[in-house]
């Protein structure tokens, strides 16, 4: 932050929130808080501190001066730092810290101090119709699937965690950090990991977790499973019970690849994921058929493309009826 080495940027702040700031000096304090959030954020508490202070400093009758002094004696008792302030620095900065003594009783040093401890506000990020991949304060990154949602806490600053909570599906890729877990909150079941890759999906009925690598723990209730990469779980809502498995196959990457990798996968199976893709109602009319492995890997450009390739693999015919479309 550059600012003019004859005052600090307080004294700027103050001049141009009593108007008193020359256009050189306006400038100067507009980049400063485009440069991040926390300069805006200290820009906002500044003005309400002035605020507060000139409707508390208008109704009391204690000496300013004197105020300033006995705060600065309670700040040394105290062992806090007190910052002096130059003796040609405008007589309102007395009165700002004055009135903030009258009105907090422990200056402007605690002010700042209770700011910095509140509760971080909530940042929530939703994917529309397509896919969205946002990058945490952390550095980790999620990738959203389509109308899925994440909320979590600016900046991860407070805390022993970086909780997260999750509506939807969304793949994690998280950075490691030992002192802070990453926690994930989905329907009633807790994901926890420290730095790991892993997909989550969850509905109204069951929440699935599948690890690519890395170590993921789930819990619901007092159940607790650790998975592994390439293992999964499904946890049903009406059920406690864990149980790990084997993923198996590669179906649930198509919203961050673009593409349905098919190898050896009953046809029920892609069915079932196309349905979830294209947003359709798609059945299998012969068990046979449904039982049938594929391995294709389809492009995912159009439901009618990728429809092609089944009926070309399987010599089977599609029949629509009303908004269902019937493979036999």
């Amino acid at each position: 932050m550059n600012t003019n080495p004859n005052h600090s940027m307080d004294d700027l702040l103050v001049k141009c929130i009593l108007d008193e700031a020359l256009p050189a000096e306006r400038d100067e304090v507009d980049k400063w808080r485009a440069q991040h959030p926390e300069n805006e954020k200290y820009y906002n508490h500044f003005k309400l501190i002035w605020q507060q202070s000139r409707e508390l400093a208008s109704a009391s009758d204690v000496n300013e001066e004197e105020a300033w002094e006995r705060f600065k004696k309670r700040t040394a008792e105290n062992e806090r730092p007190v910052i002096e302030l130059n003796s040609n620095r405008p007589n309102y900065l007395f009165r700002i810290a004055a009135a903030i003594v009258v009105m907090a009783g422990v200056g402007w040093a605690v002010y700042f101090s209770m700011f910095r401890n509140r509760p971080e506000e909530l940042v929530t990020v939703k994917a529309g119709a397509e896919a969205l991949v946002d990058t945490l304060p952390d550095g980790s990154v999620v990738t959203l699937n389509r109308r899925s949602s994440i909320s979590y806490p600016e900046g991860f600053a407070h805390g022993a965690s970086r909780p997260v909570t999750l509506r939807g599906e969304a793949f994690f890729d998280v950075q490691p950090d030992k002192s802070k877990p990453f926690v994930i909150t989905v329907n009633d079941v807790t994901v926890t990991v420290v730095g790991t890759s892993f997909n989550i999906k969850s509905n109204e009925s069951s929440t699935e977790v599948i690890v690519e690598t890395g170590l993921v723990e789930v819990e619901k209730s007092t159940e607790m499973v650790k998975l592994h990469p390439q293992e999964k779980v499904i946890v049903h809502k009406e059920k406690n019970k864990l149980e790990k498995e084997l993923s198996g196959d590669e179906l649930y990457k198509y919203y961050r690849t673009g593409k349905l990798v098919c190898n050896d996968i009953p046809l029920s199976e892609v069915i079932s994921k196309l349905n979830e893709v294209y947003n359709t109602r798609i059945i299998i009319e012969n068990k046979k058929l449904a039982d049938q492995k594929f391995n294709t890997t389809l492009e995912l450009k159009s439901l009618s493309a990728d429809l092609h390739v089944i009926r070309e693999t399987f010599s089977c015919t599609i029949h629509q009826n009303g908004d269902t479309l019937i493979l036999k």
